[in-house]
């Protein structure tokens, strides 16, 4: 009798114990699943899900992609388009973007697109200004400290003169103050060059 009441002792504790790999069903158990046959024609009626980035990153993780000729390039040409601009005394023109140096790119992360850049500009100018009765060519260049995407209202600027003896230094001041109207025009060239960017 003792040697059949230990075999029912181990019975009820096995079955107290907790194995995953045992499946005897119970009342209270989940039923077990039924394998179901996919059907050719269900797999092309699904809705195609849209992906950013590359064909190889389907599920949308961390992509980046390099935009920095496309992005000096487009820099350039904006800021030379710019034209001549007319100030009281005189006026002034861009006539070429001797520095542009930085980096702009678009990351795909998490099936979103971001972008952004960093950059550093030196603009060429010419101009001429009416001073004591008679036409002064004065030649310089405009400096744009580092400007990042979405900072364009910090944006600022500053203005260097070539030296030039017959020229005052109030007179210099003057120049000085009048290239530097050209920041709002140079701001919105900016900002159309950060729309285009956030549409690649």
């Amino acid at each position: 009798m003792e040697g059949g009441a230990a075999v029912t002792a181990e019975k009820a504790a096995e079955s107290a114990s907790y194995t995953y790999w045992v499946r005897e069903v119970s009342r209270d158990a989940a039923p077990l699943p039924v394998p179901k046959k996919i059907d050719p024609a269900d797999l092309t009626n699904q809705p195609n899900q849209a992906h950013l980035g590359s064909a190889w990153n389907r599920a949308g993780t961390w992509e980046e992609k390099n935009l920095n000729k496309w992005a000096t390039d487009r820099i350039k040409e904006l800021l030379v388009s710019m034209g001549s601009m007319e100030f009281s005394g005189g006026k002034a023109e861009i006539t070429e973007v001797t520095r542009c140096s930085g980096d702009a790119f678009l990351v795909t992360v998490r099936n979103k697109k971001r972008v952004g850049y960093t950059y550093e500009l030196t603009l060429k100018v010419k101009g001429e200004w009416h001073i004591g009765g008679e036409k002064k060519k004065m030649k310089g260049h405009i400096d744009v400290p580092e400007f990042s995407f979405g900072e364009l209202d910090d944006l600022q600027i500053d203005v260097k003169l070539s030296e030039d003896k017959d020229v005052l230094p109030q007179d210099k001041q003057r120049m000085s103050q009048d290239l530097k109207l050209f920041l709002q025009p140079l701001r919105e060239k900016l900002l159309q060059f950060e729309e285009e960017l956030k549409a690649r």
